[in-house]
């Protein structure tokens, strides 16, 4: 399997500006052109790395996680890399070999390799190797509930975890699920979608959820909030609450993308999240 990483760099001063950057109230398209050396950020403990900030929570669109595609040169790494206590996340690599040490135990991650980090789990990452590393971090704020256990922390890959085909579509459409939708320990999951050429998701889907989408592979014609959008391998699609979205795949090849949505909670009304939840809503 393929995963598209950023290469960096700048065009070259004799290009013409193309530009299919796109933002609304409803969704976002950041497409692979931008992801360009003059927009990483660099991130407090981590050495030799570089990072794209995909999304961030913003107040009137989305505002549930935020995702991270980052690049740690050989010999990088962090001892901390997540600073907040009750924040959960995914790693999901691209390419190279990205070593992570969680709650003492040492696992090394290639491309395809996926870990869930729980909130509280001690974890820190380097790259031993000898080529840059790049993965997506996404991150959540946890929201306990009395009657849900924090679920624990996990490594595996998108190699060892088989897709599910969704009912009636014979294969042309299935999903990569790295936890048990039914368990409501789990308030996000990150999966992987993948369609095959010409399969589509035929009803525009409306619904609570916030997404990112990065495409891993591929390309396919999304349509969001009645706008039709070629995206392509590289691309990231961000969609607020209620964005109608639908999508079929446009190319010889499978059309896979990575797929973030909050999930498996109550809309808090009162409290300290209140605010939060208000901002959704517009």
């Amino acid at each position: 399997m393929t995963y598209y990483t950023p290469p960096g760099g700048l065009p070259a001063q004799t290009e013409l500006l193309t530009d299919r950057a796109i933002v609304t109230e409803a969704y976002t398209v950041i497409p692979k052109g931008v992801l360009r050396d003059i927009v990483t950020s660099r991130l407090p403990g981590f050495t030799d790395t570089r990072s794209w900030i995909l999304a961030r929570p913003i107040a009137g669109f989305a505002t549930t996680f935020s995702q991270l595609i980052v690049e740690i040169g050989p010999g990088g790494g962090a001892e901390r890399p997540e600073r907040e206590a009750d924040v959960e996340a995914v790693l999901f690599v691209t390419s190279g070999e990205l070593g992570l040490t969680l709650d003492g135990q040492r696992h090394v991650l290639a491309a395809g390799g996926y870990a869930y980090l729980a909130p509280g789990a001690e974890w820190s990452l380097a790259n031993g190797g000898e080529e840059p590393t790049s993965f997506h971090w996404i991150r959540k704020a946890y929201e306990r509930v009395e009657d849900a256990q924090v679920p624990a922390s996990f490594v595996t890959s998108d190699a060892e975890v088989e897709a599910q085909e969704m009912p009636g579509t014979d294969g042309a459409w299935a999903t990569t699920r790295f936890v048990d939708p039914e368990d409501l320990a789990h308030d996000m999951h990150v999966n992987i979608v993948t369609f095959q050429p010409g399969g589509s998701i035929p009803f525009a889907e409306t619904h609570v959820m916030e997404h990112g989408l990065f495409v891993l592979e591929g390309k396919g014609v999304y349509r969001l909030n009645g706008d039709w959008v070629e995206v392509e391998a590289g691309d990231f699609m961000w969609l607020r609450a209620f964005c109608p979205q639908a999508c079929y795949a446009g190319g010889p090849g499978p059309f896979r993308y990575l797929l973030y949505k909050d999930v498996n909670r109550q809309v808090r009304l009162t409290g300290p999240d209140s605010a939060r939840t208000a901002s959704r809503w517009g």
